[in-house]
């Protein structure tokens, strides 16, 4: 909102300094501040409230040092996220930018999710609180959204040079979306580019680096490749966006942990969004330019911000949990931009933490069954899951655990951001 009144008022009355609102780095550090002021300021007041109102969380008891004393923490802190995140957004980006759109849906899809589970869980003291097949249903919602929108609206497309009169499209689904843009390149030579709708994703560590979904719908023969394309690429969508979110929702169970390794998460791909999102650096890196996708920093800003601020009263010992309010959306929002700046491929390194996590899980039951179908007693390959219990039982600080796993995820972050010239 403040983009476009500065904006009126620099074209109208020649504000002084009005200007700067038009640069995106500007427009993101501050999204950055007043989402860590928001989250601090909001922090304090909703805990007072949750105290008051002795809403805190039911602890269930799984033999873990120190869980007792978690008993009666406030929860439902991811309220304090949400808020951290939309306000910033709505004040300091262009709104009618689709990615932003995109960006606010999510966050409060899966936020209001998340809210239901714990408002249940809290106040109808319900400790399964919303049923599964509902929290999966709300995220394969939010993935027919998201992918629905990626295909469908010309307002999400990539930029192709104009060779020889002619652009560059790779098959039959492509279609340009508009007239040609003249651009300068480093050494002042003019280029042509148009925007093209395709269904593409980035395959790492390679050199030709994109990957066309209607491949896969051609399988099915050209007359349905046309139908096959757009199914396969949402059911795709909705894959990433159950994956994410209940890898986050998993990670969540150790003071720090989601929110730390969520705040890495971002600051990877809000790289990713900034370079893919400047022709130039886009053809110097020689990666996908993704026109209007730079808008997105200013969300990716108030995402980190929020995140870090919540560490204030969410590192051990947490003051408040987020509570799958924040988890969900939290998982959901990561999703979301892997999608958008199309590095979904890139998601088991991005959020290698969650993907540890979910496997782990999966690992545990599998092994579980086989064994107890096999010897008649089911067996464990970790002391418990998800992972961090695992190490919680071997006895390591919940402190360790998570500056440990951060670490990983910041190992993990540079490793990703790397691909995109080790390849």
């Amino acid at each position: 909102m403040l983009y476009y009144l500065f904006t009126y008022l620099r074209d109208h009355f020649k504000l002084f300094g009005a200007g700067v609102f038009y640069y995106i780095t500007f427009r993101a550090a501050m999204a950055i501040i007043l989402s860590l002021i928001i989250s601090m300021l909001l922090g304090k007041r909703l805990i007072g409230y949750l105290q008051r109102k002795q809403i805190g969380e039911t602890v269930r008891d799984l033999g873990l040092q120190g869980e007792e004393s978690k008993r009666g923490t406030p929860t439902m802190g991811g309220i304090i996220i949400i808020a951290a995140i939309m306000i910033p957004t709505l004040l300091f980006a262009r709104i009618i930018n689709v990615y932003i759109l995109l960006m606010l849906v999510s966050t409060l899809w899966l936020g209001v999710v998340g809210f239901l589970d714990d408002y249940i869980k809290v106040f109808k003291k319900n400790k399964k609180g919303l049923a599964g097949i509902f929290k999966v249903m709300g995220q394969i919602g939010l993935g027919i959204i998201i992918g629905v929108t990626m295909y469908y609206n010309d307002n999400v497309a990539v930029s192709r040079e104009v060779i020889n009169g002619k652009p560059e499209l790779y098959n039959t689904t492509e279609r340009v979306v508009s007239t040609p843009i003249p651009r300068k390149d480093e050494n002042g030579k003019m280029h042509s580019y148009v925007r093209v709708k395709t269904a593409t994703t980035t395959i790492p560590f390679l050199k030709t680096h994109e990957f066309n979904f209607a491949r896969i719908g051609a399988w099915f023969g050209k007359e349905n490749a046309k139908y096959a394309t757009p199914v396969i690429y949402i059911l795709f969508v909705i894959f990433i966006i159950v994956a994410v979110s209940n890898g986050a929702n998993i990670t969540d169970g150790v003071d720090g942990l989601a929110t730390g390794v969520s705040a890495i998460s971002g600051v990877c791909l809000g790289v990713f969004a900034y370079l893919s999102g400047n022709y130039i650096f886009a053809d110097y890196l020689g990666i996908m330019n993704i026109p209007n996708l730079g808008e997105l920093s200013i969300f990716i800003g108030a995402f980190i911000g929020a995140c870090i601020g919540f560490l204030w009263y969410n590192a051990y010992p947490a003051q408040v949990f987020m509570g799958d309010t924040g988890s969900l959306a939290l998982g959901g929002i990561i999703a979301s931009l892997a999608i958008i700046v199309r590095k979904e491929l890139l998601i088991p390194i991005i959020c290698g933490v969650f993907f540890i996590e979910n496997l782990s899980v999966v690992l545990q039951v599998w092994y579980f069954k086989r064994t107890k179908k096999k010897y008649g007693e089911g067996r464990r390959i970790f002391l418990m899951s998800p992972l961090h219990h695992h190490y919680q039982k071997k006895g390591y600080h919940e402190s360790k655990i998570v500056t440990r796993f951060w670490i990983i995820g910041i190992m993990l972050a540079i490793l990703s951001i790397v691909t995109l010239k080790l390849r």
